[in-house]
């Protein structure tokens, strides 16, 4: 494959906020000038440490120690080649990239290859709904409340009945039967390659970006002989466990108000959205678990129980079975969660079309606690009227009290439980009591295991926090840490004279090495060059100086600040020859030439730092 050219490659990163990029996959918080915060999308963590310095274009993890720019970002998260990320941006900002052999842009394959695949399937089944053929896929639309509109905002589309179709179109396209295959969009059968989607609603799925990695469908005919709901299988960009339908949609809602809907279908999240719950999302085909969690945290930006996380159930056994499911890893979000559950048992696009969109979102305004409605499920499974049946469900429900997150809702609670069981409060506040300090702890046990990771790791890699906290290393640290942000609007002089210090650090000396190996701080991308330089084991050092909040409260104090610290770190050298002049002073003879010479480098000395001092 033909490279693209280096200044291109420079051009695109340049031209692209890294902060639009993250953004789409972890929600990001201002943490201090120039620094962006959220929860780390490579490993699982309780608080965020995920940094991201948007003048920098550079991001890195205080957890896990993950970090680079916004193409090892998009490498790392979609499994990109250099040059498939590189194309991608450059697609995203309308840049005509340029190859070194001087011809046009080579065809891409793979990944790329299968999101272009789905994209083309996605135009391909929108505009076959609007063919007399789609008539029955219309009319289910329709008697859901869903119009044209509706179908247009979702990319809603119809597969045509017969066996060949799509893959007729798509052929025509440039894709190959084992692109559409490999992109789950045919199968193969006895009698040769088929459409995967016949006579059926097709819905797109799509990922963080809006790009569409699938599909879900549903049978319209009766002589259709497949499943009620089709999905595409799992593909190299197809993962279903990490896939929420809708949420490319409502990711910026759920970022702004750190709220979620969990529905069930298809038609429950288009319903809930033109209702005005516009934070609705569901699974593709599989029951709701610990990878989609993984997923909402990042997008909500869950780090504090301030936020919301609202089940829809049907009341039946399945959906009771499901929201116990839910339960069993709800402790993972730091939200408060809850259950909405429909009167009369409608989902929420039957419950809309019956009683309009007041109902849906009435129905999210009565939500009640997950575990409220877990104590209840718990305790229909006892016959409450005997003694027997009073101390398992007692049993049973204590540990769920148990787990509620805010201390100060568990008494309270406990009351609850102790009324709903008709048992006086001493009997039940032992139980939840025992179950707080047993196994089943709040919190504990999930947070351990990350915390003791993170501290594993901490141990093996230099990091700030590692540090000694003496006046020398702070003031090394933090000059190092203004250079790198800031050197480039710096006078690269006073920069360069400081620079010329060696540090006492032998950690912050190398990342100084680095820094005054690169030979233009002018250039775009000058300071992540620094910190890809840097010898390891002080790599991941030089990448938290340059995402860390700088200590200031405006980008101006920030900049003088930066200055002043690589003064500082001049006077501080003026300091110590001065002290090896005072030394000589009291070796030579103060008559002698030698003497003489050293009483004038003190006196050009004194002058040199008195004109440095004030320059602060």
């Amino acid at each position: 494959m033909a490279r693209i050219r280096h200044a291109d490659v420079d051009e695109v990163k340049a031209r692209t906020n890294i902060v639009d990029i993250v953004g789409e996959r972890v929600a990001l918080k201002s943490a201090g000038v120039g620094s962006m915060k959220g929860l780390c999308p490579f490993h699982d963590e309780r608080s965020p440490s995920f940094n991201v310095r948007p003048q920098a274009g550079y991001y890195h993890c205080f957890g896990c120690g993950e970090s680079g720019d916004v193409y090892s970002f998009l490498r790392a998260m979609d499994h990109l080649t250099f040059t498939e990320a590189v194309e991608r941006l450059a697609a995203r900002i309308g840049y005509q990239l340029h190859y070194e052999d001087g011809g046009a842009a080579p065809e891409t394959s793979g990944r790329t290859r299968l999101y272009q695949a789905n994209t083309a399937a996605a135009e391909y089944f929108r505009a076959q709904l609007a063919t007399a053929e789609a008539d029955a896929g219309r009319r289910f639309l329709g008697e859901r409340g869903f119009d044209a509109g509706a179908a247009a905002h979702f990319g809603v589309g119809y597969a045509p009945k017969g066996w060949n179709n799509m893959r007729d179109a798509l052929r025509a396209q440039g894709f190959s039967d084992e692109e559409l295959a490999t992109a789950g969009l045919v199968s193969q059968g006895q009698r040769g390659v088929y459409d995967r989607f016949r006579g059926r609603v097709v819905w797109p799925i799509r990922d963080l970006t809006g790009q569409t990695i699938g599909f879900g469908a549903r049978k319209l005919y009766d002589d259709d002989q497949g499943p009620k709901y089709l999905n595409t299988p799992e593909t190299p960009i197809y993962k279903k466990a990490q896939v929420l339908y809708g949420l490319d949609l409502a990711k910026k809602d759920v970022s702004r108000s750190h709220r979620v809907v969990v529905v069930e279908g298809y038609t429950d999240v288009m319903a809930c959205h033109l209702a005005g719950i516009t934070t609705a999302i569901a699974t593709c085909g599989t029951a709701f678990g610990s990878d989609h969690i993984t997923v909402l945290r990042r997008v909500m930006g869950d780090d504090s129980a301030a936020g919301e996380v609202i089940f829809t159930f049907d009341p039946d056994a399945a959906g009771q079975k499901a929201a116990l499911r839910a339960f069993a890893d709800e402790k993972r979000f730091a939200a408060q969660t809850y259950v909405a559950v429909a009167p009369d048992g409608l989902d929420p696009c039957d419950l809309r079309l019956n009683r309009g969109d007041g109902a849906v979102r009435a129905l999210m305004d009565a939500k009640a606690p997950m575990f409220e409605f877990v104590i209840d499920q718990k305790l229909a499974g006892f016959d409450l009227r005997s003694v027997e049946g009073r101390v398992g469900a007692l049993r049973a429900a204590a540990p769920i009290v148990a787990e509620i997150r805010d201390p100060s809702l568990r008494p309270g609670y406990t009351r609850v439980l102790a009324r709903k069981l008709g048992m006086d409060l001493g009997e039940v506040t032992p139980s939840v009591e025992r179950a707080a300090r047993g196994p089943h702890a709040p919190r504990d046990r999930d947070r351990a295991p990350a915390q003791t990771q993170d501290d594993a790791s901490a141990t093996v890699r230099v990091t700030m926090a590692s540090l000694p906290r003496t006046a020398s290393t702070t003031l090394e640290r933090d000059a190092l840490m203004g250079v790198l942000q800031y050197g480039h609007v710096l006078d690269a002089a006073e920069v360069d004279a400081a620079l010329q210090i060696p540090m006492e650090h032998p950690a912050l000396e190398a990342v100084r090495q680095s820094v005054v190996a690169q030979p233009d701080r002018s250039r775009v991308g000058w300071s992540t060059a620094a910190v890809d330089a840097t010898r390891e084991p002080y790599r991941g050092l030089a990448a938290e100086l340059l995402t860390s909040s700088f200590p200031a409260l405006t980008e101006l104090e920030a900049k003088t600040s930066a200055r002043a610290m690589c003064q500082r770190l001049r006077l501080r050298a003026l300091d110590r020859e001065k002290a090896e002049l005072l030394g000589e002073v009291q070796r030579v003879s103060p008559e002698s030439e030698q003497g003489r010479a050293v009483r004038v480098a003190l006196r050009d000395l004194d002058q040199r730092r008195r004109t440095l001092a004030d320059s602060i």
